[in-house]
């Protein structure tokens, strides 16, 4: 709590400063943010870069004056009176409810706040904060209000935790998966086309080929059955099930066709519902496990959207398990197991676990009755808790028809990425009465379990791009080989052992061009490529070929035999 009163408290130094820096300044809000703080500016001057050394050098000669924070308590009408240039405090002390207004003072900067606040500018360590960004940013968060200046700064304990954190975003910066997907040539999102819609490059689709192709196979073994499902679908499916009540906001608006309104899918699962509905179903059948790589459309606001990280179209990982309420834990603890078989063949052997609940002071917010709620929350828990897994319970997080288990895979530089969901649904059944014929040959109620587990596959592939900061594991990179002939005279060699890898179903490009061997390697390098198998008079002799793996260099000659061996066992076991 202490570091977010220090940072809410340089919120008020930063404006302190600016306002000495740039006089008559507008001020919007301040508040404590993860890792720093920010300040919403309104002046006719654009802030720049250069700019931020020039405010951070100013805050802290006016934190070395060992500024005290003072709280104190007016009426509406005195707060009216101390703000008369500031119209933005203006309209937000119109809107108290109460009729004394709580303000801070530190030095001669004065601001409307609640707090808490530090006793004094002291307690603020040295070299603990810095500047980093400038950001537009609507007041209050509409677009149709003022667009402000936001600055940002970060935050922490320490010089030595600052720096640590300075270190690991240079570091994700290096592993930008839209950085890296441009220089592997592997997906681009283009204005023309759209913000936030993908284009798929041919590298990027071998990719996402490679692991929808492993995904369908797993989800064979354990019983689940394929589907395909359409992208639109009558909207009055979608105000059945409380979509265009609870979830509008995340819908492109409808499409009249035929005198009838269609909407472009959000979610897969009303499709599912009805796969499920088109037959009696008996308890014999159950449990029904539906999966899908449906691609379903979301409106995010431009703000929000990040590469392929946050898109307005992706394909989801989904799946549909309808089952009895006896089944529900197993079922879920069957979930929780193929999760961690996958995250882990995909390398991600760390994760966090939340259990997403409603918010309980916001009820109308989601669908169903207290029981119902209970009920599911109580299934979702007796399942972790069984597990023996770790978790958050998190208010205000769950979907509107149902609480959920929402795990996050942890990256190599230990950061948390949102992945698979699972979720108990006792809503959905009723609103579309989904029953099965039960061991006493009467109607029962089905229970349906919604869930994901790589999330989407356009933000797994981010993930798994900046996980690996681009240098995928054998078995997925898009080319896996370089064959690079020494000279012209060793090309026929170098074709002859690039078709007997492609026999093999290795993905190999031949280098051939008119270039120098020292280029070609540096190009494989760039590339990230796992292997370049380089050829000349000894290799062809020895029938065999001069290996440089990824990351390691030159490893020497082997038999190309004993090689390609070697490499399909890195592929069987997912090495």
């Amino acid at each position: 709590m202490k570091i977010e009163i220090i940072r809410h408290s340089l919120s008020h130094m930063m404006a302190t400063a600016v306002q000495e820096l740039f006089p008559g300044v507008k001020l919007g809000i301040g508040p404590a943010i993860e890792n720093g703080f920010y300040y919403d500016f309104d002046l006719k001057k654009s802030f720049t870069p250069e700019d931020l050394p020039i405010i951070e050098k100013k805050m802290k000669q006016i934190i070395q004056k060992d500024v005290v924070f003072k709280k104190k308590t007016i009426s509406k009408e005195e707060a009216k009176k101390l703000f008369k240039d500031q119209p933005y405090k203006l309209e937000l002390i119109e809107e108290l409810p109460d009729q004394k207004v709580s303000i801070y003072e530190s030095g001669k900067f004065v601001d409307l706040c609640r707090g808490p606040h530090i006793k004094s500018s002291k307690e603020i360590p040295k070299g603990s904060f810095k500047l980093v960004k400038i950001a537009g940013a609507y007041w209050r968060g509409s677009e149709k209000r003022p667009m402000l200046q936001r600055i940002y700064g970060l935050a922490f304990a320490s010089k030595k935790e600052l720096d640590n954190f300075l270190k690991l975003q240079e570091e994700s910066e290096k592993r930008d998966h839209r950085k890296l997907g441009k220089e592997l040539d592997l997906f681009s999102i283009k204005e023309e086309v759209g913000p936030g819609l993908v284009l798929w490059h041919p590298k990027g689709s071998i990719l996402r080929g490679i692991i929808e192709d492993f995904w369908r196979k797993e989800h064979e073994k354990r019983g689940y059955q394929y589907v395909y499902t359409p992208h639109i679908a009558n909207l009055d499916l979608w105000k059945q099930s409380g979509h265009t009540d609870f979830y509008q906001e995340n819908m492109y608006p409808a499409m009249r066709i035929d005198e009838v309104d269609y909407q472009l899918k959000p979610m897969n699962c009303l499709a599912h519902v009805h796969i499920y509905k088109d037959q009696i179903r008996s308890y014999r059948d159950l449990p029904i496990r539906y999966c899908e790589l449906g691609t379903v459309y979301r409106y995010e606001k431009s703000g929000v959207l990040h590469g392929i990280l946050r898109p307005r179209g992706f394909t989801q990982d989904d799946s549909h398990i309808f089952c009895s309420p006896d089944q529900i834990s197993e079922e879920v603890e069957g979930v929780l197991d193929f999760t961690v078989f996958l995250l882990s063949t995909f390398g991600f052997k760390k994760y966090e676990t939340d259990l997403s609940v409603r918010d309980p002071k916001s009820k109308s917010k989601y669908l169903g009755d207290d029981k119902v709620w209970q009920k599911a929350e109580k299934a979702l828990e007796y399942v972790l808790k069984k597990k023996k897994i770790k978790y958050r319970r998190v208010e205000g997080e769950a979907v509107f028809y149902g609480p959920k288990i929402d795990i996050k895979l942890v990256d190599a530089i230990g950061r948390p990425w949102q992945g698979p969901t699972i979720q108990v649904d006792f809503n959905f059944p009723e609103k579309f009465d989904l029953n099965f014929v039960n061991r006493k040959g009467r109607k029962q109620r089905v229970v349906m379990i919604h869930r994901t587990i790589l999330g989407s596959m356009e933000r797994f592939v981010g993930v798994l791009i900046e996980h690996y900061g681009g240098a995928l594991p054998f078995w997925l990179a898009p080319v896996q080989i370089y064959v690079i002939p020494v000279g012209s005279m060793h090309q026929k060699y170098a074709l002859e052992i690039a078709k007997e890898l492609n026999k093999e179903g290795l993905r190999v490009e031949l280098k051939d061009e008119a270039e120098t061997v020292s280029k070609k390697i540096r190009e494989g390098e760039m590339q990230k490529i796992p292997y370049l198998l380089v050829v000349g008079d000894k290799e062809i002799k020895g029938k065999s070929v001069r290996i440089r793996e990824r990351q390691k260099g030159d490893i020497g000659i082997m038999k190309t035999d004993k090689f390609i061996k070697g490499i399909k066992d890195k592929i069987k076991n997912k090495k």
